[in-house]
């Protein structure tokens, strides 16, 4: 028996192959691909390519790194899994119901297995999709995840490939679809040997987190393949549903066909292959809705992006908080504006930015936004990783919570966000390497500097205690106030499935009223009402025609008549015997 090895490699002059304790010369065609086929080699090999004698050095498409990014790869048998889900197909973005782990703090354990044993509480809750943050290897044993280097190797800390599509599959069997968190607009600090190999950074740009990726250079026909073959891996191979892409504002590409358009292509044809929907969901800070729009109209057509303005309109809301970024939102009026139209800046000016920033969303649908309260970002780029629960008092919790899952949007939760819970979710990295522990410390304190918060405030992101406090307590959702929070979460996401208004994405159908001085806010979905009172005061509402039934209330002392009695930092959803405007 023969494996074949390969590796595109145009750098080096000469590349070899180091397995079962033997070197081997391979040979170059005439697109700089090297390959050899070895004789005894088997599944379960280690391996590494030796560059011009450097080395050995990991496969750039290793698909295990068992002793991290800086061991040898390991052979691996991407066929031998044996899956159970080929009559799967996930609920559409329009019944959505997100929820964001991490591997590494959602148990006690932190792997994929023990992953796998806390679906019921999903399936319960009322959960459709589950989106890992990246799973991909990076350096240490733990860390978020946005520094991963081979990118086609699930964690070794995590467990094994197979053990990655155990998760999958068995998140298919309880009816759960499977995003996966990857990051393609850099290459972690640590074990990131690509740039040996080819030209895959470009010297054009960097962004914000390292070299810039060459998608429009000399030579970057392959380093797309790179990281087009990456996404159509994890979809095909591992049974992904979708993948959340990560940053793409730091994807700079000036070419006829952007990357992002040809991914979305590929994906589509591959979607069609295997007989199930395949959704891509950006991150961007550039509140562009060409991610979003048709080909036919000069976009991406991408499935959905997340909305950080709605976020930032909702925190501000709620918190009070006006430094860094959410110095541009802390008014009701901008709730109200996100609520209708996902973006605050849709071309207007933007004092932190000072520049007009954005672009409007018209004829989008509210199904093409992610809205949330909580996300990994928004707690863990905290001082101290503290959640909503730790900010604000129980009525605020629940309005917030009521808007995320009563808006126009998809609505997605960050894990523990569903009881509250207590453990917080820092920034944490086990970097070997003492000067790059060092230089994180030090941008992370100058990072929070923005938002006011001392040195001293913030918890080292090298400390083992930063990923221990971060793990989620299981035992406490049973408790006081746990029990009520998770309570009312799951009444909501029921609401939500059971009162079509709750899914209609139509952002016309949304209508809004507030007051400013007497912080309440009434927005309106079909039959549906949702009135917040953020104030520390009693508030009734404007006199209303219609008749109402009260569905949901955060409070009991809720009432209505023609008028709607607010106690103070409440939120009660009705329902109309006719539609609102």
């Amino acid at each position: 028996m023969k494996l074949q090895f390969k590796v595109w490699a145009p750098l080096p002059k000469k590349v070899e192959l180091q397995v079962r304790g033997a070197i081997h010369s391979l040979s170059k065609d005439p697109d700089d691909w090297w390959t050899a086929e070895i004789a005894g080699a088997k599944i379960g090999d280690d391996y590494g390519f030796i560059l011009d004698g450097e080395g050995p050095f990991p496969d750039p498409r290793s698909r295990s790194q068992p002793n991290g990014v800086h061991g040898l790869s390991r052979v691996v048998d991407d066929s031998a899994f044996p899956w159970t889900d080929q009559r799967f197909k996930g609920a559409p973005l329009s019944q959505a119901v997100i929820y964001e782990l991490h591997v590494g703090t959602f148990t006690r354990e932190g792997t994929f297995r023990s992953t796998a044993e806390k679906l019921e509480h999903l399936v319960s809750l009322g959960i459709t999709h589950v989106e890992l943050m990246p799973v991909v290897e990076f350096g240490g044993n733990h860390g978020w995840g946005y520094d991963g280097v081979d990118l086609y190797a699930p964690h070794h800390g995590y467990g094994t490939a197979d053990d990655l599509k155990f998760l999958v599959n068995r998140c298919h069997s309880q009816g759960l679809a499977v995003v996966l968190d990857v990051v393609y607009n850099h290459l972690g600090p640590s074990g990131n040997y690509l740039g040996k190999y080819a030209p895959y950074f470009t010297k054009k740009f960097a962004t914000f987190w390292g070299e810039g990726i060459n998608f429009d250079g000399p030579e970057s026909d392959e380093v797309r393949r790179f990281f087009c073959d990456n996404a159509l891996m994890w979809l095909r191979d591992f049974h992904f549903d979708g993948l959340r892409l990560d940053a793409v504002h730091g994807l700079l590409d000036t070419s006829a066909t952007h990357i992002l358009e040809q991914l979305k292509l590929e994906v589509e044809h591959l979607a069609a292959r295997v007989g199930r929907p395949l959704i891509l969901i950006p991150e961007s800070d550039l509140n562009d809705p060409r991610l979003l729009r048709p080909r036919t109209q000069g976009g991406f057509q991408l499935d959905a992006q997340w909305s950080d303005d709605f976020h930032h309109a909702l925190h501000t809301v709620l918190t009070g908080e006006k430094t860094g970024y959410y110095s541009d939102y802390g008014k009701i009026a901008d709730l109200a504006k996100a609520l209708r139209h996902a973006f605050v800046y849709d071309g207007t000016y933007s004092p932190h930015r000072q520049r007009t920033h954005g672009r409007s969303t018209e004829f989008l649908s509210g199904h093409q936004f992610v809205g949330y309260l909580q996300n990994h970002d928004q707690v863990g780029n905290r001082a101290q990783g503290d959640r909503i629960s730790q900010s604000v008092s129980l009525g605020k919790q629940k309005i917030g919570a009521a808007l995320v899952l009563c808006a126009p949007f998809v609505p997605l939760l960050f894990q523990g966000e569903e009881w509250g819970a207590s453990t917080p979710f820092l920034f944490f990295t086990d970097h070997q390497e003492p000067e790059l522990a060092q230089a994180v410390r030090e941008g992370r304190c100058r990072e929070f500097a923005a938002f006011g918060w001392k040195p001293e405030d913030v918890a080292d992101p090298q400390a083992l205690e930063s990923f221990k406090r971060s793990k989620l307590n299981w035992s406490e959702f049973a408790t006081v106030p746990h029990a009520e929070t998770l309570q009312w979460t799951k009444q909501l996401i029921q609401l939500r499935r059971c009162q079509p208004d709750l899914s209609d994405g139509r952002r016309e159908h949304v209508h809004i009223e507030f007051n400013e001085a007497d912080q309440w806010l009434l927005m309106q979905r079909g039959t549906i009402t949702v009135a917040c009172n953020f104030g520390p005061h009693p508030q009734i509402l404007p006199e209303r025609a219609e008749k109402f039934e009260l569905l949901l209330a955060s409070d009991q002392k809720v009432g209505w008549d023609k008028r709607i009695h607010l106690p103070p930092e409440s939120v009660a959803i009705l329902k109309s015997q006719e539609p609102g405007p």
